[in-house]
């Protein structure tokens, strides 16, 4: 499957993210956009790792590109990478996950606020 193996190279972009954040900003934003699947998955799962170095301009600009995709492995790659930045910054999941409410599949949106409290998640 090659979920595993882009799913592999999460951490290894994300530290070349953390050493080149120019150079690597731009390939992952074209990531986002191209045509093959797993490589707009790679560029969602880049910081999955950054925790409190997450570029959330970064993070919303391969995002967004990709909230309509039908392919289940892009719309579990979003909630995952918004689950795991909430629990650095749940009010920022929170906010996005309200502003792109109507955009975001039920298995983003629910991934992504799985481990925010109730209260937070409604905003």
């Amino acid at each position: 499957a090659w979920w595993d193996f882009t799913d592999g190279l999460s951490g290894r972009i994300c530290s070349l993210l953390q050493a080149h954040r120019g150079k690597v900003s731009q390939v992952l934003s074209q990531w986002s956009r191209d045509p093959d699947l797993w490589i707009r998955r790679a560029s969602i799962t880049s910081q999955l790792r950054a925790k409190n170095a997450t570029d959330t301009q970064l993070l919303a600009a391969v995002i967004e590109p990709n909230l309509a995709d039908r392919q289940f492995f892009i719309r579990k790659a979003i909630g995952w990478a918004l689950r795991e930045y909430a629990k650095t910054e749940p009010e920022w999941v929170a906010a996005f996950a309200a502003r792109h409410r109507d955009a975001m599949s039920p298995l983003s949106r629910r991934e992504a606020l799985r481990r925010i409290d109730a209260g937070a998640a409604q905003q």
